[in-house]
């Protein structure tokens, strides 16, 4: 059977996910940024947490690992680059290592640019990326540490999964991400689409999280910097690399 995955919301942006082999019982939380809505989650499955699988160290992303440990003896996986941070982990992974949940496999990849351990988990057997906070549904994360070539390289590489690859993130920005999206990009029909989409689900209480790797593929500026519409929107008309188009987006958007 394959995985499940359930999503909900933490903190006042951040997005929760567990992830269970229905196989075997045993499940993960990505990240653990708030106790009370991921034992909710746990509730409301009725799955049991036996992992906590953390992407990078930001405190909205590991401040509920010590109570979710103390209350399940869960196992932490956390990044190698992040050990000083995370002091409660079992075991530290690191580029080319592999993780299991039960009977579930999740490969690592070093996604550096937001920070400089940050880690996704690819559950290639399912089709599931676990981004964090360097891919989000219609933007990217903050750059800071390392250098927007660091971020872009990350976001090409999951830019290389399948289409239909589904991307869970860290957080819901989507309707902010949409509006500096539709300013950069404001003749993408399928941005527009997208927008209403989102906006739908907002109003029913929900979010766009999961998306996949071709929607993003398509509305996403950040993994659209080799597009000339917006080489021409920051004005890099003229053959400029697109990773110079990338940071000038993302400077863009942190002005926005």
């Amino acid at each position: 059977m394959p995985a499940q995955v359930h999503v909900f919301r933490c903190l006042s942006d951040n997005i929760g996910a567990l992830v269970h082999d229905p196989n075997t019982g045993a499940c993960a939380a990505i990240d653990a940024p708030e106790e009370g809505p991921i034992l909710q989650a746990l509730k409301d499955t009725g799955w049991q947490l036996t992992d906590i699988l953390v992407t990078h160290r930001h405190a909205d992303h590991v401040q509920a690992i010590a109570p979710l440990k103390q209350r399940t003896g869960c196992r932490v996986v956390a990044p190698q680059k992040a050990r000083d941070s995370v002091p409660l982990a079992d075991a530290f992974v690191r580029e080319g290592d592999t993780v299991h949940v039960g009977g579930l496999q999740a490969h690592v990849w070093e996604t550096p640019g937001h920070c400089a351990d940050h880690v996704s988990y690819w559950f290639a057997a399912d089709r599931d990326l676990f981004a964090g906070d360097t891919l989000f549904t219609l933007g990217c994360g903050r750059v800071l540490e390392g250098d927007y070539a660091d971020l872009w390289a990350s976001l090409q590489r999951l830019a290389a999964l399948p289409d239909d690859a589904r991307v869970f993130c860290g957080h819901d920005y989507t309707l902010s991400n949409g509006r500096f999206a539709l300013a950069a990009d404001p003749d993408n029909a399928a941005l527009k689409a997208r927008i209403a989409e989102a906006e739908a689900a907002q109003a029913k209480g929900g979010f766009l999280v999961p998306t996949t790797i071709g929607q993003e593929k398509a509305t996403n500026p950040f993994l659209r910097a080799g597009d000339p519409a917006l080489a021409k929107a920051v004005h890099k008309e003229g053959g400029a690399p697109p990773v110079e188009v990338f940071r000038a987006l993302r400077e863009w958007k942190n002005r926005f």
